[in-house]
């Protein structure tokens, strides 16, 4: 039995620590306000240690749960729980804290307490996100961390930073207003904020329809899903690094999905899983080829999220289990792979201030670590072999293939056209002769840096080598939300779903292609 609330000191501490960080930091004391934010965001990864250490991997059910009543009048509580979907989400949130922090040790020079400040808040905001297993208590998560978004993504930024906060600030308040009114209609049939109560409704299936879309709208921007993907490369140019980093590293959007629309709304999710699919094939390719234009490396990131994402909503309307269990690990890999090829980019751009492919060339022969490290994440990108970015990709690609092969075939076109930009990009940047005088001057990465992108790339590889800790975590509960989709995905259907026979295949050829030796 657990001997503190770890979920609430998840939430609590870089909270907390944002707060004393406005109050105490300021520019005069710049080394002091940057020590404090990094000992805040270590201190909000140390209750991660004992979450993982005791966290069953074989029950499929909440963990670690937190139930206190908070306002007895609407049944709305302070209600707490990871299973095996978010626990990793969960970890990988106070991690890119910690990356952040010294990630922008350097970077950002003005208001350094409002700027770490924010992202501790917003931190234990994604950590409530998360954890939450009240429907008010998740919205009211959900759309606090806008407010410092807002604030992080309109004030650091660059030349456009106005246009690109006030774009994605109302893009996402429409989408959060139509998933409100779809709690509300939940509150009124359940009389409770309850979110396991939610999906135990007999709801019919006009009802499922109008609630599907209400968290629909909610989810897909931040997936993001095209056509509401236009925020996020406007995002990615004109707004701060460690903003791109964080957004590139969590994944709200598909975690929604999996919590709300497919438990809750069974028969509409799988009424629109061909609509779903569709959009999904439509953001593997459209996103793939913009990317493939872009003279910007950030924009060639942000398309290429775009596309690595539409793998994530495939795999989650798919309704086989190792399709959604590969979306799970898709979300928590390429967060990590996106994460460490912004930080890349975000360390040219420290040096050069700009992005545009054409100002570099020849970078390997001034920077060879970085060139190094950038080399291991592109291969990432592409999904190679021995690497975090190959799991996921490997077991939705599986999971379409059984749904259907022509499905399959399209979304494999993601393996050919992530290779095109990457490297495409990789080649004109690093490789070469040194393009101009201000190639020739820049510096390889110090200790920090070094030491920053190291860390990704072990868990790059780690993943990526023995993925096995991580998807048995994660198979019990993908497991148990594919059985409740199936049972009530269809009226009428009753029986347990046959043994997937295909997840158990694509399971052991991962873990023997990933095996040491």
């Amino acid at each position: 039995m657990q001997s503190a609330p770890l979920l609430s000191l998840l939430i609590w501490i870089p909270v907390v620590a944002g707060v004393v960080m406005l109050r105490v930091g300021s520019d005069r004391a710049a080394n002091r306000t940057r020590w404090l934010a990094l000992i805040g965001s270590l201190a909000g990864l140390l209750p991660v240690i004992p979450l993982v250490a005791t966290f069953n991997k074989s029950l499929a059910t909440m963990q670690f749960v937190e139930n206190v009543k908070w306002l007895p009048s609407f049944d709305i509580a302070w209600h707490l729980g990871v299973d095996g979907i978010s626990l990793w989400l969960v970890v990988l949130t106070a991690l890119t804290t910690v990356i952040v922090v010294i990630a922008s040790w350097e970077s950002i020079n003005t208001r350094l307490a409002q700027y770490f400040g924010s992202f501790l808040l917003l931190s234990g905001m994604m950590q409530g996100v998360f954890t939450s297993m009240d429907g008010m208590l998740f919205f009211i998560f959900f759309e606090a961390t806008l407010i410092p978004l807002y604030i992080l993504i309109g004030t650091w930024g660059g030349k456009r930073r106005a246009y690109a906060a006030v774009k994605f600030f109302f893009m996402s308040l429409i989408g959060s207003l139509l998933m409100l009114a779809a709690m509300l209609y939940l509150f009124g049939q359940s009389h409770s904020f309850d979110i396991a109560r939610w999906s135990q409704l007999q709801l019919g299936i006009w009802p499922q329809m109008l609630l599907f879309v209400g968290f629909l709208a909610a989810f897909s921007v931040k997936v993001p899903m095209w056509p509401v993907h236009t925020w996020l490369p406007d995002v990615h140019t004109d707004g701060p690094t460690g903003v791109a980093v964080l957004l590139g590293m969590l994944k709200i959007g598909g975690y929604g999905l999996l919590r709300f629309a497919l438990p809750i709304t069974p028969h509409a999710s799988h009424f629109f899983a061909p609509a779903m699919i569709t959009l999904s094939l439509i953001a593997i390719v459209y996103a793939s080829l913009l990317a493939l234009v872009q003279t910007d490396m950030r924009r060639v990131l942000a398309y290429s999220a775009v596309s690595h994402m539409g793998l994530v909503t495939l795999g989650l309307f798919l309704f086989n289990r190792i399709g959604t269990e590969g979306a799970v690990v898709q979300m928590m890999s390429y967060g990590l792979v996106s994460g460490a090829m912004l930080l890349s980019t975000g360390m040219l751009y420290d040096r050069t201030r700009t992005a545009s492919i054409d100002a570099y060339g020849g970078v390997a022969n001034t920077m060879p670590k970085f060139a190094a490290f950038m080399m291991l994440f592109s291969m990432a990108n592409v999904g190679l072999p021995g690497t975090s970015g190959f799991v996921g990709e490997f077991m939705v690609l599986m999971g379409a293939i059984s749904f259907n092969f022509w499905i399959g075939a399209i979304a494999t076109t993601t393996v050919i056209l992530s290779a095109a930009y990457t490297l495409w990009m990789y080649k004109r940047v690093v490789f070469g002769a040194i393009a101009n005088v201000r190639v020739g001057s820049l510096k390889d990465l110090g200790r920090r840096e070094f030491a920053l992108l190291g860390v990704l790339a072990l868990l790059v590889l780690a993943i990526g080598i023995n993925p096995k800790p991580f998807t048995d975590a994660i198979d019990p509960s993908a497991g148990a939300l594919i059985a409740q989709t199936q049972r009530s995905g269809l009226p009428g259907s009753t029986d347990e779903p046959p043994a997937d026979a295909d997840h158990l295949q694509a399971r052991t050829t991962l873990n023997t292609m990933h095996s040491p030796g």
